[in-house]
């Protein structure tokens, strides 16, 4: 069966990548931080396939403690390995105030949050990833490439997981398949917790995909290989998780 691992999996558009992903007959790992997400999506999804852990993407040894229970889970279930690392997690507020008031532990909590989350889950995620020739998705933003006043730490952390996104893309294909898709504002409706809920959306926006490998080298070079199709623009987080799927 195919299997699954979403960080932010407990809401948002994490929430959805979950909820498509299961409706599709996969097994789904969700890490999430947030405690009461996780048990309403464990609650939502009684007896299906899903594993509901808390997670601190950040934190090198909850991402570890999170593999081991992930290898348990899989392994008492007969199955080897995962097809699909959605990298979901992160500081969803993209506004980090003024720079000059900006203090280096906030701007880490960004970084962590995003960039050293990627890096951590990847990292433990290649080997299981190896055995199914799997592939990774990045959730990046329309903030790498296109920011807003005071969003430096969010804008910095996102446009880290782009370069980050095809850095692997080369080291990794065409064994294993390694996208990023850029969301905009995007109303995340059912699947938020209370605290995300009363934060304000401003706008509803598109997604793009990003693509690298193919086009980036010549026919005749060995490292060319096949990596995914950019995506039509979607606005919903299950049309996002079909784009991470396909």
């Amino acid at each position: 069966m195919k299997t699954a691992i979403v960080t932010g999996g407990a809401q948002g558009i994490g929430r959805g990548i979950v909820d498509h992903m299961l409706g599709e007959g996969w097994r789904v790992a969700a890490l999430d931080l947030d405690e009461e997400a996780l048990d309403d999506l464990a609650a939502t999804y009684l007896g299906q396939p899903l594993l509901a852990r808390k997670c601190n993407v950040g934190d090198e040894a909850s991402v570890a403690g999170a593999f081991e229970a992930i290898d348990a889970w899989q392994e008492k279930a007969g199955e080897d390995g995962i097809d699909l690392l959605a990298s979901n997690a992160g500081i969803a507020q993209a506004h980090s105030g003024p720079i000059e008031d900006l203090s280096l532990a906030d701007w880490r909590k960004w970084q962590d949050a995003h960039l050293t989350g990627g890096f951590l889950m990847t990292r433990s995620a290649v080997p299981l990833l190896r055995r199914r020739r799997g592939a990774i998705v990045f959730t990046a933003s329309t903030r790498a490439v296109q920011s807003e006043p005071d969003s430096e730490a969010y804008a910095a952390a996102k446009g880290g997981l782009l370069a980050l996104t095809h850095a692997l893309a080369i080291s990794l294909g065409p064994d294993i398949r390694v996208n990023a898709v850029l969301p905009g504002w995007i109303e995340t409706g059912r699947g938020r917790s209370p605290l995300r809920a009363a934060a304000p959306i401003i706008a509803i926006s598109t997604v793009t995909s990003t693509r690298w490998g193919a086009s980036a080298f010549p026919k005749t070079s060995p490292r060319r290989s096949p990596f995914w199709r950019a995506k039509p623009p979607v606005s919903s987080p299950d049309s996002i998780s079909r784009s991470m799927a396909a």
